[in-house]
């Protein structure tokens, strides 16, 4: 009988683990906020007319910011919906161009959008991308891009 390597069951446990993870719609487990808990966007103010490129300023209260991957109660990280409803709130928020995550803990940064109308929204994710209980989220606001 032929043993395994070290090396090869190293790489087949990460291997192994990466693939447990969440399968896309499939319901994960979401941490609890305080019903209290909400986000809010600063800036820019709903109906403000911006330039293609212009800074967006988020804000909470009675939660706080962690990045993602790490697990501390009653915190999370930012994610920007772009033109979009608000995802499955028992599945990880998709990253994609109308999807847009602030991984690092970051509560500002620079969007760049076509002329036009356009909302946006914040939702708070946990360290596995996957909104509260009850979700921490801003009122969807739009703005028009000259």
């Amino acid at each position: 009988m032929r043993s395994l390597s070290a090396p090869f069951l190293v790489t087949a446990g990460i291997l192994i683990g990466i693939a447990g993870g969440i399968a896309p719609g499939s319901a994960a487990e979401r941490q609890p906020a305080p019903k209290d808990a909400y986000a809010y966007i600063g800036w820019p103010n709903d109906g403000e007319v911006v330039t293609q490129r212009f800074k967006v300023w988020l804000g909470l209260r009675n939660f706080g910011v962690a990045p993602s991957g790490i697990v501390k109660p009653n915190t999370g990280h930012h994610h920007l919906l772009i033109d979009t409803d608000l995802p499955p709130l028992d599945e990880p928020i998709p990253n994609d161009r109308k999807h847009i995550h602030l991984g690092a803990g970051q509560t500002e940064t620079y969007l760049e959008l076509p002329p036009g109308r356009h909302t946006i929204q914040l939702l708070m994710g946990d360290a596995d991308h996957v909104p509260h209980d009850p979700p921490v989220m801003s009122k969807r606001i739009t703005v028009i891009v000259r």
